[in-house]
């Protein structure tokens, strides 16, 4: 209709509403998986209709991950489960850690990161920058809460999925926090997406094609919004730039006879890495991608650390009050 208005022709637009199925992002791929995984002759074709029906709809975890590969789930149908106590208990106890991480920390930390990204002109400088910090650790406990629940779930059961994540804020770069972030979408982004594209045993010009391919395909994976693929291209370039400046990073070590291997490296490099994920976060958070820039511009714009002292933070809305009230009565 835009593009039709230039030429002077009036198209009526019409609304189209599609109800999707809940889970669709996540069943798709798993089933992809499965065909794919046939395909390479990596499966036995499952000839029981009921039975991947199971493993396209398995309830745990058709919400919100992880994505379980054929490979793995498909034949745990075919196993005998008997009660275990210990595997019971230990199941349970990851389900409420995920509801603990997803009622007590997320939806706390949701009220907060909603009302300053969602007012973002109304504040600046450290505001702003602790917000981030505070929609990152959101992000997480929200995300990982649904995946021990789903883990926990089937394993009460006496079905094993895979682990989704591993304390992603304790990587030493960004190569490796997407191997501990969302480890089920990585790996199956590599198994099916990458390694079929040549991976890393092709050129540089092309494995770092590879790679922000791999970026952009998972930034759509999260929504068709330019704010998500720009999302996934800022953590692309940041992997490319970490594999790029490695060898003169090594040289500058060597020069300094610095070991970058010690504890206040791996500090220095978990820090450096912590924030250029939350600086990505910045288009993951925001409405559009003028908004993002917008974030970016006003988060140095009265910049003072004065918030951090005169009880603006702790009072936005009662939110963070709220917060320490519950975790200190867990």
């Amino acid at each position: 209709s835009s593009v039709l208005s230039v030429f002077g022709i009036n198209f009526a637009k019409t609304e189209f509403n599609l109800i999707l199925p809940v889970g669709i992002s996540f069943y798709t791929f798993q089933s992809l998986s499965y065909i794919i995984d046939s395909y390479r002759n990596e499966v036995k074709l499952e000839k029981n209709i009921f039975k991947y029906a199971l493993f396209v709809s398995f309830f745990p975890n058709i919400l919100a991950g992880p994505i379980e590969r054929s490979k793995n789930l498909l034949k745990q149908f075919d196993e005998v489960h008997q009660f275990d106590y210990e595997r019971v208990r230990d199941g349970l106890i990851l389900m409420l850690w995920g509801y603990f991480q997803k009622v007590v920390i997320a939806a706390r930390l949701e009220i907060l990161t909603d009302m300053v990204y969602g007012n973002f002109k109304e504040y600046n400088g450290i505001t702003l920058v602790i917000s981030l910090f505070a929609y990152g650790l959101r992000i997480y406990c929200d995300f990982a809460s649904y995946s021990n629940i789903a883990i926990g779930a089937a394993k009460v059961m006496g079905f094993h999925l895979m682990t989704n994540f591993k304390q992603p804020f304790f990587s030493k770069s960004v190569k490796e926090f997407w191997r501990r972030w969302h480890i089920s979408l990585n790996t199956w982004f590599v198994d099916y997406l990458y390694i079929p594209l040549g991976g890393s045993r092709v050129k540089p010009w092309r494995k770092y094609f590879n790679v922000m391919l791999v970026f952009l395909s998972s930034g759509l994976w999260h929504g068709a919004n330019m704010t998500y693929i720009m999302w996934g291209a800022t953590n692309g370039i940041f992997q490319i730039a970490g594999d790029l400046l490695k060898p003169i990073r090594a040289k500058i070590c060597a020069i300094l006879h610095y070991d970058f291997n010690n504890r206040i490296g791996k500090a220095i490099r978990i820090t450096f890495t912590f924030i250029l994920f939350h600086i990505s976060l910045v288009f993951f958070c925001a409405k559009t991608v003028p908004d993002a820039f917008e974030i970016f511009g006003r988060m140095f714009t009265g910049f003072s650390l004065t918030p951090l002292f005169d009880g603006t933070l702790y009072s936005l809305d009662s939110v963070c009050q709220t917060f320490i009230f519950c975790c200190s009565h867990w």
